[in-house]
């Protein structure tokens, strides 16, 4: 769902007196206030558990459903909120993300472990752009998001992709939607081709092997539990602190993506005879590197794990008011327009996590054990 004009959210978010208008942005919050709630009261369910659907993945679907329904009614007035919320909440919300991280977790998964979620963060993020671009001539940023969410931790890193491509809510929201489909589908191939191993002995394997597989190659860490804690707890375990090691990759990425980015431009600057600064077309993901330091903040093990946990829940509720934010702002019609290619792209990443990813799995595991 769009403003009545497209102006209005650029325009308010550089009024310089934003921040002394707490009415403009009081109904906007609580909308998504409520459906942040009602999204992280469905994610205790038992079946969307067991089913992998996180509180960030049903906030965007409950921000979707009302917004085009009853949204369209009172967009003026909650309009300025909503922004702020997919726009600035995100932002703190990845940055108190880093309270759930600590360095020690790569030393759990080794170097094994750190060396295979890099490789597969980049062979999937690679063959997501040439893929997306050249074969099924999607948008650049369409097809880097559906990239992102695939070789990070989906809807998350998605969202935090988005001030760095400056996405629109539609592509955003078609990525996340491959996300949804691709790693619940994930909880019940994995179970399975890992029975199915265990049954034939095609390739010899432990549980902290199919953890670590598990954590590197499934889209949420929801799903990642939910896939693991299906064969054993050692396997969850496992998994879980892989998973945590990748997304610990997060902040370095989208700092070498916002470089790639600003490169891109100056070269397009260059050849159109235009002159280019040297931070031009830059987009800074200062939050990313404040997300680096929480991280290493938590890693001094200074705060009490009731305070952690906290803050925790405090984190799932403001990246859910931006689930919810991003779900108010898309239009169904732009989903259309977007088509099956997105999810024949995300297709065949899913493919490749599972090949691809099991492969480099066991490559390196066999050189560096």
């Amino acid at each position: 769902m769009l403003p009545p004009n497209k102006k209005t959210e650029n325009n308010w978010l550089q009024r310089p007196d934003w921040l002394q208008l707490p009415a403009d942005l009081i109904l906007g919050l609580l909308l998504c206030a409520a459906l942040s709630a009602a999204a992280v009261a469905l994610a205790r369910v038992n079946w969307l558990q067991e089913h992998g659907l996180s509180a960030l993945t049903l906030a965007i679907i409950l921000g979707f459903i009302v917004g085009n329904t009853v949204f369209a009614k009172i967009t003026k007035q909650c309009w300025p909120g909503v922004v702020y919320a997919k726009q600035y909440l995100l932002r703190l919300g990845i940055i108190l993300y880093g309270f759930r991280l600590t360095f020690q977790d790569m030393g759990h998964v080794g170097l094994a472990g750190v060396v295979i979620d890099a490789l597969v963060l980049t062979t999937t993020f690679i063959l997501a752009v040439v893929l997306g671009i050249r074969l099924f001539k999607l948008e650049r940023g369409t097809a880097m998001l559906i990239g992102i969410g695939s070789s990070i931790c989906g809807a998350a890193a998605i969202m935090a992709a988005e001030p760095v491509l400056k996405a629109r809510a539609e592509q955003i929201t078609v990525a996340v939607s491959t996300v949804v489909v691709f790693g619940t589908l994930a909880i019940f191939v994995y179970p399975i081709l890992y029975s199915l191993n265990q049954e034939w002995q095609l390739l010899a394997t432990t549980d902290f092997a199919y953890g670590l597989f598990v954590g590197s190659t499934i889209h949420e860490v929801a799903q990642v539990v939910a896939a693991a804690d299906a064969i054993s707890p050692i396997a969850a375990d496992t998994a879980v602190i892989a998973k945590m090691v990748r997304v610990m990759m997060l902040a370095p990425f989208l700092i070498a993506l916002a470089v790639y980015l600003a490169r891109d431009t100056q070269a397009q600057a260059a050849g159109q005879g235009k002159k280019a600064g040297m931070l031009a077309g830059v987009s800074v993901p200062w939050f990313a590197f404040i997300f680096v330091a929480v991280a290493g903040f938590n890693s001094l093990q200074l705060l009490p794990e009731v305070v952690i946990g906290h803050i925790a829940e405090v984190d799932t509720v403001l990246l859910a008011m931006a689930m919810a934010g991003l779900g108010l702002t898309t239009d169904i019609k732009a989903i259309r327009r977007a088509g099956f290619k997105p999810l024949l792209l995300a297709s065949l990443l899913f493919v490749w996590l599972i090949v691809g990813g099991g492969a480099l799995n066991y490559a390196v595991t066999a050189l560096l054990a």
